[in-house]
């Protein structure tokens, strides 16, 4: 059974989340957003979604650019969990994978590392 969770409650587990994040890396975060959404339109499993120009593939091109976006899929999450606590936990999972790929992390090496 999916837990249940407030749109407000389950932001503010996103936003601890964003506070676990190192100074020295949240810091070096540039043009990029996080966002809560239901889910994905076209891929309702899924967790989250970094889109952007991850900051290792940034050039003098980049100028301007609008900024990134991490969208964190609130559904999928409450309903792969069975508590509080393993919401707490795969948010955070899920929040630092799509940091990961705003710093130019792939997926191969964050599923090797846990991170997946």
């Amino acid at each position: 059974m999916p837990v249940s969770m407030t749109e407000r409650e389950f932001e503010e587990l996103v936003s601890d989340a964003l506070d676990t994040i190192p100074t020295e890396l949240a810091e070096a975060m540039n043009n990029v957003v996080v966002l809560v959404d239901g889910h994905h339109p076209e891929e309702p499993d899924l967790l989250g979604l970094y889109e952007g120009v991850a900051l290792t593939d940034r050039d003098t091109m980049y100028a301007g650019a609008l900024p990134d976006t991490i969208t964190i899929y609130r559904d999928p999450l409450l309903q792969m969990c069975s508590d509080r606590d393993q919401v707490i936990d795969e948010v955070a999972i899920t929040v630092v994978h799509e940091i990961a790929h705003h710093f130019g992390i792939d997926d191969a090496w964050l599923h090797a590392h846990g991170w997946g």
